[in-house]
């Protein structure tokens, strides 16, 4: 029997970026597919360019939101619109590489995994960020690495990368994980409950680029990266007392 994929796109203000990500990752697939591009009414006119391209790509359906915004209501969003057997989603800004989903659908289809996480803490994974030369995207790297480090030793120690964000999991296995939180703390949690309930999970390594293209919606500023991280650390405060 066949499996199809379905792929989220939770975007916001990545007109520059959409089409080429929403290109690539049809032909990266071999499978039968859908994408499924959720934006937050973008100012830039991400659902218009959308809008465009799917009047002659019938596997690809916009959702444009005019009254919500965040990222883990837009993925929720995905989810229950999804029809696929294997969930996949990632960032829209072509950081992430979609040409790795076939390897994180491959460890669900023939290695018997519930869950592939796309990983930049296992060996060949990297995070590239600080290739651009920045110095507070070097800030931001070595903030998320001690996030992710602290959040390991707190809360599950052999998974790695806790705020990934690039990941194929199974209909039936996400459908039963409640998504809660702000931005990417609610990944923290949903990958904390999913290794709880015992769900087999796989971390697969892949390198994380800069943008290239558009604004980062992720904090830009000092001050901005330490407050997330402070959310982030409350998220696994609570993880790590609480009786999930």
């Amino acid at each position: 029997m066949s499996t199809k994929i379905s792929v989220i796109l939770p975007a916001y203000n990545e007109r520059e970026n959409i089409i080429p990500l929403i290109e690539r990752t049809i032909k990266a697939i071999p499978q039968e597919k859908e994408i499924i591009v959720i934006d937050d009414n973008s100012p830039d006119g991400t659902f218009e360019v959308v809008g465009d391209f799917c009047k002659t790509n019938p596997i690809v359906r916009l959702i444009n939101r005019k009254n919500e915004r965040g990222l883990c209501s837009a993925v929720q969003r995905g989810i229950n619109e999804a029809t696929g057997d294997i969930i996949v989603w990632m960032d829209c800004d072509l950081s992430m590489p979609p040409e790795k989903i076939p390897d994180l659908v491959d460890k669900i289809i023939n290695d018997g995994y519930d869950v592939a996480v796309g990983s930049r803490y296992v060996p060949g994974g990297k995070d590239r960020r600080t290739d651009s030369g920045k110095f507070i995207l070097f800030f931001h790297t070595t903030l998320s690495r001690i996030i992710t480090t602290f959040t390991s030793l707190l809360l599950w120690r052999t998974f790695r990368d806790w705020t990934s964000g690039f990941i194929a999991v199974k209909n039936d296995v996400i459908r039963k994980i409640p998504l809660n939180g702000d931005y990417g703390e609610f990944f923290i949690e949903m990958m904390y409950r999913i290794l709880k309930n015992g769900y087999k999970v796989i971390e697969v390594p892949y390198e994380l680029i800069p943008r290239q293209r558009g604004q980062s919606k992720t904090s830009t500023s000092y001050l901005g990266f330490f407050t997330r991280g402070i959310k982030y650390v409350r998220c696994v405060l609570r993880l790590k007392f609480s009786k999930i």
